[in-house]
């Protein structure tokens, strides 16, 4: 009987094994991390993900029928002007066309098939097909795929003879590109941990802090959503919610970082940057509170960027956390990870029309801090951070010195929109593999130097990468050994370190302590792209310290984005008389830059 039995290509019955799942809600699958129900009868599910760097997204559609399905994307929510694909297993195998509509009939066979089927499985009345295509095709009988909401539309038949589907299809608007998953609790209960009418002082740049305990709660709870409560949009650049070691039992409220105890409250919870917005975690994942945890204080920071010295102004901002009883599988951790804000005189000279810096991670280091095996951590979100003078910004992870991929990418870095964004696919760092983060800054309209450091005006390099499941790592961070330039272009050096350093609560009060710092190089013209460049190559080829112990490492080559480019000429020629235009042909382009392995020195 068709329906009882198990149809698909031979050679996937492995990978079918591998990509099988159950067909209820929660159950996450790494390379599609998405999932919805396109119909209220949840009989047609949808997963998918995607790579932003390397330009394509995955589907499965899986629908509960022995016949053909179909699946499209739609300008209007109609059949007309959408691009589809139509698929099956028929009684004489595997069928699979990539489609464009044009009125209410069949649609037709595009000239260019530009979807390519990964497997098709009928199992026990369920037909699924698994397939992947280029978010841009550059072809005009396809849908350009974009981070806006979508109207993806479905269709099935009861045999495999492609026909009227009667009532048997639907509609439903998805964003694909950046997507937000909804947990709908009868008890939304919440909390919301905030500023107290902090008078903000009549400077450009302050850091406050309050700190506190959250409300109690016996058992633990998971936080699955976080808002921002923003009272004064024009003031609050940032803000980050850190748990503090047990030693720290006082409320606080008062300026960062002049040497009271909740300095050492570095334990990254939340964290919300100008732009963001509302972020809702996977159905599997939260953020534990309560429990044995009901004990420790937690300490909320604020940004306030008050560019032109306003008194009198005060501010009650902060964050709105959402919790449920309701446990999922994953603790959700935030590292840190890029070049190490703070207490290096790391400068970006004036005049660059392009200036990049680098930050590594080497996850060896953490089986030093964390008891007990070092397990693979699974990331699921990336915010990326600069100030100002920020243009680019890419992460990516190294595994035995070659890389593997990029974590996140941004080539048009925007200061005023920075936010958690969900990853199209869960993204795997094992033991003993680097992070790299690299920035790229414009400092063309700059007269003096830029510093790394806490103003607004000053810069930073970071990727806040969202994982599971929870280490004991604060943050991982590095920074150029300049030990090493004795002279360089007039510049001299100063060093004073400690042997060693480790990035947990209790020794960051002593890190604080120690200096590190070197004179930037006296460059005879600042504006001299060709002199800058230079500049830039010998911090980047320097040693680096971490942050997690004090390790020497050295940046490695990143690979060039893949970018694609949609030329007018030639054109696609379409052999249909239904085109919907005349196609683009495409090209996809990486660079070649040789790739370096991560080399580790002995420890200082």
């Amino acid at each position: 009987m068709k329906g009882s039995s198990i149809r698909m290509w031979p050679q996937l019955a492995l990978l079918y094994l591998l990509m099988a799942w159950p067909t209820g809600a929660g159950a996450q699958v790494a390379d599609m991390p998405f999932m919805e129900y396109l119909d209220p009868d949840h009989l047609v599910l949808l997963r998918w993900g995607f790579d932003d760097a390397e330009g394509h997204i995955t589907f499965t559609v899986s629908i509960q029928t022995t016949g053909w399905i179909g699946f499209g994307l739609s300008p209007n929510g109609n059949m007309i002007g959408a691009d589809m694909v139509i698929g099956g297993v028929g009684t004489g195998g595997i069928y699979f066309k990539d489609r464009h509509a044009t009125g209410k009939f069949l649609p037709h066979v595009d000239s260019h098939q530009d979807y390519v089927l990964i497997s098709m499985t009928e199992v026990e009345g369920r037909t699924s097909m698994t397939f992947k295509r280029p978010l841009q095709t550059c072809d005009e009988e396809d849908f350009h795929i974009t981070a806006k909401p979508i109207k993806l539309i479905y269709a099935y038949g009861e045999t495999d003879t492609i026909e009227y589907h009667s009532s048997r299809r639907g509609t439903k608007e998805v964003n694909l590109l950046n997507h937000m998953p909804r947990v709908t609790l009868l008890d939304r209960k919440y909390f919301d941990i905030t500023m107290n009418k902090t008078q903000i002082p009549a400077r450009d740049t302050h850091y406050h802090c309050r700190a506190r305990k959250m409300p109690r709660l016996n058992v633990t709870h998971h936080v699955y959503r976080i808002e921002p409560l923003i009272e004064n949009m024009d003031l609050v650049h940032h803000m980050v919610l850190y748990g503090c070691p047990k030693d720290v039992t006082e409320d606080y409220d008062g300026t960062c970082y002049i040497g009271n105890v909740v300095d050492r409250c570095f334990r990254m919870t939340a964290v919300w940057a100008v732009g963001g917005k509302a972020f809702e975690l996977p159905e599997d994942a939260g953020i534990p509170i309560g429990g044995n945890n009901n004990d420790i204080h937690y300490r909320l920071e604020v940004h306030y960027n008050n560019p032109t010295s306003q008194a009198g102004r005060q501010d009650s901002s902060g964050l709105r956390f959402y919790y449920t009883s309701e446990l999922r599988r994953h603790n959700v951790g935030i590292l840190p990870a890029g070049l190490r804000v703070g207490l290096i005189d790391y400068k970006i000279p004036p005049g660059a029309t392009q200036f990049h810096t680098y930050g590594t991670c080497n996850t060896s280091l953490f089986s030093e801090l964390v008891e007990g095996p070092v397990p693979d951590i699974h990331l699921f979100a990336v915010m990326l951070h600069t100030h100002l003078a920020g243009r680019k910004v890419k992460a990516a992870v190294f595994r035995d010195g070659v890389q593997k991929e990029f974590l996140a990418v941004n080539e048009n870095y925007d200061f005023e929109f920075q936010e958690f964004k969900n990853l199209g696919n869960i993204k795997t760092i094992k033991p003993n593999d680097d992070i790299l983060v690299e920035c790229t800054y414009n400092t063309a309209n700059r007269e003096g130097y830029t510093k790394m450091g806490f103003s607004t005006t000053d810069e930073m390099c970071l990727a806040f990468l969202m994982y599971y499941p929870e280490i004991t790592i604060n943050a991982c961070w590095s920074n150029p050994n300049t030990s090493n330039i004795e002279k360089y272009e007039g510049g001299t050096h100063i060093q004073t370190y400690p042997k060693k350093i480790l990035n947990n609560p209790n020794t960051l009060n002593s890190l604080l302590k120690y200096a590190f710092c070197y004179r930037v190089p006296n460059v005879s013209n600042p504006a001299d792209q060709e002199n800058i460049t230079k500049y830039e190559n010998v911090l980047r080829t320097l040693p680096q310290i971490q942050l997690v112990n004090n390790v020497k490492g050295t940046v490695g080559n990143m690979k060039d984005t893949p970018t694609v480019s949609c030329r007018a000429d030639p054109p696609r020629t379409s052999s249909s008389p239904h085109s919907r235009g005349t196609s683009n042909s495409c090209s996809v382009v990486i660079g070649g830059s040789a790739l370096l392995l991560l080399l580790l020195g002995s420890a200082v």
